[in-house]
């Protein structure tokens, strides 16, 4: 939103005013934003996720509770009151705001910086900028594998590990890395010159530009028909590419056992290189063949096309659905979907007064997940924080082959063997998919570029910024997330009984959401 304020008049005032220093002044209200964002984790007490059993703070202990009968405890109406009157998302929206602000001199005054000082075939050579998100993807993983509250609680005491859904990582100390980068990245556009060297050829140009205004600026831009359908495919590639990059670690968790961190690290180290090369390739066809519009159009058409085959074949490659007791399976083992939370009961958990709200998943030893020890029907306990075991598990005996025992750890099953066989060939479509699609956008936007009158450009560029972002980026996460949300079947609860996070879905409609928004890019 803070981008959408101020990124018109930016760019068409900031082509006029010292273009590095401006980027300078982004750069720091940036910083200042992402130090913003990670004030509440200091203002906020540790982080309570849902649990239907207690844990011992010592590890040296061994705890025995009764699964059967425990009952999770009750908070009070105030502290209920004070949770849900938390106004710690306004460090959240004002930090964005701030971000939003910095940003908008990056993309159309220093594309247009450095293409208006450049040679023609050189362009592409100057627009590689992926090396910044394939390292953000990497420490984005490094952090999600980092609990929340780290060095201020003790870690042995928590039940839950990185591969769990209620797991929350290091999210504060990605922002304070990102701010701090992004400051000390301020400094050398102080040091940049006003102009850089220009051909003779810009010399004259630049002679002969009139000064133009705003309205009259506007209404020549978008008479030009090449600019406004340029405009209009991105929005479609950009609402595409945004439903996909925002789901698809979620989407690699659900359909295929992934944890977070790994599917985070999977995209940063994997796609994203795919896409760099992608673009280099992209913009060395560019310069080895000296393509103009009409070369450029043509690879980028096919490009795209091809890389919508490559994500139509991911479509069908897909493991097994996790089997949870009451959601994809009955108690007994047969197949089903169910939405319903009653299923979540059986006749042999009736005596337990189990809250079908909870979600602490546990494994048995016949491979079955069930959504509770209680609703697991086990009796005993040993052991302490993640090396609990449960014990005399009666749900368990239902579907159990002989020798099997009535126990169950926590955490989900893992999904079986050939599942990942399939995820390394889903990965492998992925990113020969992400380098055909990325060779295709540096020859778009060339086309962009060049259909566009040098005067006009940083206009162009930024007029481009605001609706791709306006139309293309703030829908798609809530429609997407709409649609998303409505294949789950078992939902968290806060601490005060409230609907929380989704904890597991459906898994054949979720992959039929993500493909949808594969297909747009």
């Amino acid at each position: 939103l803070g981008n959408l304020l101020v990124v018109a008049f930016v760019s068409y005032f900031g082509a006029k005013l010292h273009r590095p220093r401006l980027i300078g002044i982004g750069c720091l209200i940036m910083a200042a934003g992402c130090f913003l964002i990670a004030m509440p984790h200091f203002f906020q007490g540790p982080y309570k996720y849902e649990t239907s059993v207690s844990h011992s703070r010592d590890v040296n202990s061994t705890e025995s509770i009764q699964p059967c009968l425990s009952h999770s405890k009750s908070f009070p109406p105030l502290a209920c009151e004070k949770a849900t009157g938390s106004s710690m998302w306004i460090y959240v929206f004002l930090g964005n705001i701030l971000r939003g602000i910095g940003e908008t001199p990056i993309m159309p005054l220093g594309v247009s910086y450095l293409d208006d000082f450049s040679r023609q075939e050189n362009t592409p050579l100057y627009l590689v900028g992926l090396l910044g998100p394939m390292f953000g993807f990497m420490i984005g993983s490094f952090l999600a594998k980092t609990y929340v509250d780290i060095g201020f609680v003790d870690l042995d005491s928590i039940t839950i590990n990185y591969k769990d859904s209620r797991w929350v990582g290091a999210w504060w100390l990605g922002f304070i890395v990102t701010g701090t980068v992004t400051l000390l990245s301020s400094i050398p556009f102080w040091f940049l010159p006003k102009s850089l060297p220009k051909s003779l050829i810009i010399n004259q140009l630049q002679h002969r530009k009139k000064e133009v205004y705003f309205i009259p600026s506007l209404k020549r831009l978008f008479k030009n028909s090449i600019y406004v359908l340029m405009i209009l495919t991105y929005l479609v590639t950009v609402n595409g590419f945004i439903g996909l990059i925002t789901f698809k670690p979620k989407f690699m968790e659900q359909i295929y056992g992934q944890s977070a961190s790994k599917s985070i690290f999977l995209i940063g180290a994997v796609n994203l290189p795919a896409v760099a090369l992608g673009v280099i390739t992209g913009g060395f066809v560019l310069k080895r063949f000296k393509l103009g519009i009409i070369g450029a159009a043509r690879l980028s058409l096919a490009a795209s096309f091809g890389s919508f085959c490559l994500l139509a074949i991911q479509a069908f490659i897909r493991c097994e659905t996790a089997e949870v007791a009451g959601l994809t399976v009955s108690y007994q083992g047969a197949p089903q979907v169910s939405y319903n939370q009653e299923t979540l009961l059986s006749q042999c958990n009736m005596g337990c007064s189990c809250s079908v709200k909870h979600w602490d998943p546990v494994c048995a030893e016949n491979g079955m997940t069930y959504a509770s020890p209680c609703l697991a029907g086990c009796q005993t306990s040993t052991g302490n924080s993640k090396e609990m075991v449960f014990q005399n598990c009666t749900c368990t005996g239902e579907v159990m082959s002989p020798g099997m025992n009535m126990s169950a750890v926590l955490g989900q099953c893992p999904r079986k063997s050939d599942c990942d066989h399939k995820f390394k060939i889903y990965m492998a479509l992925s990113v020969v998919g992400s380098f055909i699609s990325a060779s295709g956008g540096m020859p778009g936007y060339i086309v962009l570029l060049r259909s566009i009158h040098q005067d006009l450009k940083s206009l162009a560029l930024g007029m481009q910024t605001l609706i791709v972002r306006t139309l293309g980026g703030i829908p798609p996460p809530i429609y997407f997330g709409a649609l998303i949300d409505r294949t789950c079947l078992k939902w968290g609860r806060n601490q005060c009984g409230g609907r929380g996070a989704c904890r597991f879905y459906d898994a054949d409609a979720f992959r039929y959401c993500e493909t949808r928004s594969e297909h747009s890019c």
